[in-house]
């Protein structure tokens, strides 16, 4: 089967909730992938940052074939042999006390709601069903019923009311709108560290600082959703590090797995994470032993084969690189480690044909906010192929796409 044969069976028995590049991808490996016809492209998604360890990795590859042999699923209805371990080790590798494992990175926003909104009931004296949480515009965390509530993406809320209450919107990176926001029913501020969907937007210096001081003496629980952010992707394990702070809750997944498998994981502190109760909150598959045993691997080779070391230094000759680029369309060029973004001014007539033309060229990436072309490539790239990166988007973002 050609490409258009994949797509025509997509377009005929798939819902249409996507709008992908048309490009049939059959095979991974590191930074690179092949579509079914036989052409590679270096891969500058990284599945939004699920794939930081790079496509199929081996060691994490083994990993879960060797624990598919033995044990998949037990359900949390008994103990299994990895879960404990993995526990340890995220709690040793991010300095947390807590750890509650799930799914995808939307069940682990939805528990870090449950689990804040118990422990303002029980720890804060809010009067039932008042509970608040801040959060901010723009954010992305998800596209259940409850997180799309407190989105201000239209195209995430069209069509889907009623919303859940119990929200209120600030600016981001505004911590004066923090601190004013804050009400005796406030339970906690849930905020990601960088607005990866957004595009890449970067905070001022300070701003989580400044949050996490306001929390601490508000009594507000301070959650930062790092399921994009972390795990090395912005140069250090968890975006947090860059202002030397602790979330009281951090959200964790997508790289957790290495892309091979749904794993996130609530980390917390022992306070708020004690609310919760047998019965009250959990998954059939959070922290199977499949699951735990990926991630435990998953882990392993972002320490032993320094790739957050390696996100730092190519990152900042990527965007180096980048800057380097001339086009008086070109409104702005940021980043973070290998969180990068490249905005045009809204005469360009939008990032997505210039995502076609560098599909054309063999490099992935995508389009966001209309105006936004995000670079999120493997952790693993080396500078070799940065260089050949910046070849092809020279090529492209300097001239006008056909």
């Amino acid at each position: 089967m050609k490409a258009a044969d994949f797509i025509e069976l997509e377009e005929r028995f798939g819902a249409h909730n996507y709008k992908p590049l048309d490009v049939v991808l059959t095979r991974g490996e590191r930074v690179w992938v092949w579509d079914v016809e036989g052409r590679r492209y270096m891969d500058c998604l990284s599945a939004y940052s699920a794939v930081n360890q790079g496509h199929c990795h081996p060691v994490i590859r083994q990993a879960m074939m060797d624990q598919a042999a033995r044990l998949t699923l037990t359900s949390r209805a008994f103990r299994n042999d990895q879960l404990g371990l993995l526990y340890r080790e995220l709690c040793q590798l991010t300095r947390s006390h807590k750890v509650l494992p799930m799914n995808s990175g939307a069940e682990a926003v939805e528990s870090a709601i449950k689990t804040v909104r118990k422990w303002g009931y029980q720890h804060k004296g809010i009067p039932e069903n008042q509970a608040e949480i801040i959060v901010c515009a723009n954010n992305f965390h998800g596209r259940t019923i409850t997180i799309v509530s407190f989105s201000t993406d239209p195209a995430a809320r069209g069509g889907f009311s009623p919303f859940t209450p119990g929200f209120k919107i600030i600016p981001f990176g505004d911590a004066q709108a923090l601190e004013e926001a804050i009400t005796d029913r406030t339970v906690a501020f849930l905020v990601e560290p960088i607005q990866g969907e957004a595009g890449v937007i970067i905070p001022p210096a300070g701003y989580l600082r400044q949050a996490r001081e306001i929390c601490t003496r508000r009594n507000v629980i301070l959650i930062l959703d790092e399921i994009q952010t972390g795990l090395g992707r912005t140069g250090k394990m968890l975006a947090e590090e860059h202002e030397g702070i602790e979330a009281d809750l951090t959200l964790i997944g997508k790289a957790l797995s290495g892309g091979f498998y749904p794993v996130s994981a609530v980390l917390s502190n022992a306070e708020v994470m004690q609310v919760l109760k047998p019965g009250e909150h959990g998954s059939t598959f959070g922290g199977n032993p499949l699951a735990c045993a990926v991630a435990r691997a998953a882990l392993k080779v972002l320490v032993e084969e320094a790739m957050v070391e390696n996100s730092a230094r190519m990152g900042t000759y990527f965007l180096d690189g980048l800057r380097r680029i001339h086009n008086p369309l070109i409104k702005s060029v940021r980043g973070r480690g290998l969180m990068l973004a490249v905005e045009f001014y809204p005469e360009a007539g939008g990032a997505r044909p210039y995502c076609l033309a560098l599909k054309d060229c063999g490099l992935l990436c995508k389009d966001t906010h209309r105006d936004n072309i995000r670079l999120s490539p493997p952790l693993v790239i080396t500078r070799e192929e940065v260089d050949w990166a910046l070849e092809r988007l020279a090529e492209v973002l300097e001239k006008p796409p056909c």
